[in-house]
């Protein structure tokens, strides 16, 4: 019985990229729209601060300078990106390095042919494909160096996206100093004009105001929200690209745990001590059965 629960151990689920909606950049954008709002609202009469030729000159301005900057399929590619902005994603680190542990496993046990079915269950390419070059028996320095070249081309993208919200927070505040010249302008040419002063000094100073809230509250934020993603992918894909050439190497899984938890912070040590434990205690059960 003993035997049979050791053949039939159980091991992490197939490594899957869901999406969970980060609720942290909604509620920032969210609550940092209201506070604003409500400032304005305790002070005085909201639709003052809605003009539209203001947003013309602001947002129409930003999106076309940007639109000049970068070339067409750039700017295409970034809303992919802009997902990593609102999306969990659910490889985590520690589930990462359990998986490639199991692997380890296997691989010693059964030979790294075994493996091949292992990596039709994955949904990470960039994994599948370091298995799959492993599997087809790949020299060790081809596998890093084509799962580096695609990592580096990965960064590249990833810098692409960041660029373009930048970019557009440089660019938001200049275009609402243009809407503030021409408001500037309009006014001193009507200065016989009272009534048109006024209209002339809103324009002046709101495109102003949304110059510098669109450029602080939505493109410079976004743009750092990417930059932690992308550190956040790239730290999964260096420890894929470690622990298949581990396998390969038919290194321990022991020592090919301890060799990824370098990668790690202590929290995600802990959750992966944490997750090994739970594996243990599953194994555990399967030897009583």
């Amino acid at each position: 019985m003993g035997r049979g629960g050791a053949q039939n151990q159980p091991r992490p689920p197939p490594l899957k990229r869901g999406e969970l909606m980060d609720i942290a950049t909604i509620i920032g954008i969210v609550v940092g729209l209201v506070l604003i709002f409500s400032a304005i609202l305790s002070s005085g009469n909201l639709t003052t601060f809605w003009h539209v030729p203001s947003l013309m000159i602001t947002i129409g301005g930003t999106m076309a300078a940007t639109f000049i900057n970068y070339p067409m399929s750039q700017i295409i590619s970034v809303t992919r990106v802009l997902r990593n902005a609102f999306r969990k994603d659910l490889m985590r680190p520690a589930a990462v390095i359990s998986l490639l542990v199991s692997f380890a496993d296997k691989a010693r046990r059964e030979g790294l042919l075994a493996l091949e079915e292992e990596a039709e269950e994955l949904d990470d390419a960039f994994f599948k494909k370091g298995i799959q070059l492993v599997v087809d028996g790949s020299d060790p320095e081809l596998v890093r160096s084509i799962l580096e070249t695609e990592l580096s081309f990965l960064e590249e993208r990833h810098r692409l996206g960041q660029s373009i919200f930048l970019t557009m927070g440089n660019l938001a505040p200049a275009f609402g100093m243009v809407g503030t010249l021409i408001g500037l302008i309009n006014m001193l040419r009507e200065l016989d004009s009272p009534d048109n002063i006024g209209p002339s000094m809103a324009l002046a100073l709101i495109t102003t105001f949304y110059g510098v809230l669109f450029a602080n509250l939505i493109c410079v934020p976004v743009a750092g929200k990417l930059a932690i993603r992308s550190e956040q992918e790239i730290l999964v894909k260096e420890l894929i690209i470690e622990g298949v050439l581990s396998i390969q190497a038919g290194e321990n899984p022991r020592i090919v745990e301890e060799k990824l938890k370098a990668f790690l912070s202590p929290p995600d040590r802990l959750a992966l001590e944490a997750e090994r434990e739970n594996q243990k205690a599953g194994e555990s059960y399967g030897e009583v059965l």
